[in-house]
């Protein structure tokens, strides 16, 4: 698959002075060229903020519902995930350091099992975008269905009811819809870049809420560890750190690159505190009450919960167009004869694209359970499994016995493992609520 279909994805966020002069957006512009990752000009507190943005994203939606799903204990396992995908992020960097031609996530795959592996990443990074833009869309009728929970409609032709979350979800889908036929992503590349305080904003509105609004902080949850619920809540626990694809370009991208690894330390431990704090904070709220996604849980009456929904539906329709991008481009670079028509084709897969993403959102409205899934299996593909096995073949280390092949063996083993029950739980969950 072409580097150019995944430019949007592992474009750096924020760039320093002059790289201004090389590429139009500084996150993930469609039309930016590969060689842009290329350039060494970013510090380190830039990287350091572009990290925390690939790292801060919905899932901080949804750990308090992870724990409520495994219990207490299950934070336990919330940290280990957190410091085995540090871990392989770092593999990631000792694999590109082996061969400098080595700048994108594909490209690891490519150097450790040729033109397969980098298809099989391909794949896998594409579905995991497709369902997490899905999953945007779920996002939005699912909170505005809070805010205006009595609008449902009929049509007109058929007499066929349509209720109030399908009927946002579907007005999602043609806000968004301009979004997608956008071929310069400029401006959506910077309102994309405040990851970081959107999720300030929600845990501090739901602090607020905990501590000022009357909800309190008074539950203690049933049991200490839900043996039926780990599987979720390890999936959605994986889900918050599934930014892997990006690494590289960060890495890449860095002033000075022996600084990385404490760029990714760093990055990994703010984001632990943040998504921690949701998880806790969450949980004391509201218990095993808690929903999928946190914000349906909070009185929309408060100030302080409206600030929190609008700031979760300004993101994923600033953020979706990004998120099928290299969808897109994947999809146009299987038609390299049609030039001529490139306009009008690419409009026809954008607005299909659009349109079956819709279908699965109403066919699958399952917030929680559709992450699980992505979180289950694609991520822990993705950011677990496969940066281990790359590493362990480009590098050599499986045919050594040591300390780092017992711990590369182990992240693998647990990825394994969680692939398996988590996709289980997740798929025997959506076919139950269908």
């Amino acid at each position: 698959m072409d580097d150019d279909a995944h430019a949007s994805l592992t474009s750096p966020l924020v760039l320093s002075g002059g790289d201004d002069e090389r590429c139009e957006p500084p996150e993930e512009a469609a039309n930016c060229d590969h060689q842009i990752t290329t350039n060494t000009t970013t510090s380190f507190l830039k990287t350091f903020f572009n990290g925390l943005n690939a790292l801060s994203g919905i899932g901080i939606l949804s750990v308090p519902y992870a724990l409520a799903s495994g219990g207490w204990l299950s934070l336990i396992l919330f940290f280990v995930t957190a410091a085995a995908a540090f871990y392989s992020g770092l593999l990631m960097q000792r694999s590109m350091d082996v061969d400098t031609s080595i700048k994108t996530y594909p490209d690891i795959g490519e150097q450790a099992f040729g033109k397969t592996g980098r298809i099989v990443l391909s794949i896998f990074m594409n579905i995991e975008l497709y369902l997490v833009a899905t999953a945007f869309l779920i996002i939005e009728g699912d909170n505005l269905h809070s805010l205006f929970p009595n609008m449902d409609l009929q049509l007109a032709a058929s007499g066929f009811p349509v209720s109030g979350k399908q009927c946002f979800v579907m007005i999602a889908g043609i806000v968004v819809m301009p979004t997608v036929w956008l071929d310069n992503l400029s401006l959506l590349s910077y309102v994309s870049a405040t990851g970081v305080f959107a999720s300030a904003i929600i845990l501090g509105s739901i602090l607020w809420a905990g501590a000022f609004d009357g909800i309190g902080f008074h539950h203690e949850g049933s049991v200490p560890l839900n043996w039926n619920g780990i599987p979720t809540a390890v999936s959605l626990y994986v889900l918050c750190y599934c930014a892997h694809p990006v690494f590289p370009t960060l890495y890449t991208s860095m002033t000075n690159k022996r600084q990385f690894s404490n760029v990714l330390l760093l990055s990994f431990i703010v984001c632990t505190a943040s998504y921690a704090s949701m998880a806790v904070l969450g949980y004391l709220m509201f218990g095993s009450r808690v929903e999928s996604q946190i914000t349906l849980n909070l009185p929309t009456q408060k100030l302080s919960s409206k600030l929190a929904i609008c700031t979760i539906l300004l993101n994923p329709l600033s953020k979706y167009a990004l998120m099928v991008t290299p969808i897109l481009n994947a999809a146009k670079n299987r038609f390299p004869g049609q030039h001529n028509n490139k306009i009008p084709l690419s409009l026809l897969l954008s607005t299909a694209l659009v349109i079956s993403s819709v279908t699965v959102a109403l066919a699958l409205p399952f917030f929680g359970y559709l992450m699980s899934l992505v979180g289950a299996f694609f991520s822990v593909m993705a950011s677990l499994i496969i940066p281990c096995v790359c590493y362990l073949k480009i590098s050599g280390t499986y045919r050594k016995i040591g300390c780092e092949m017992v711990i590369v063996w182990c992240i693998i083993l647990i990825g394994v493992v969680v692939v398996i029950f988590g996709t289980y739980t997740s798929l025997l969950q959506i076919v139950q609520h269908l």
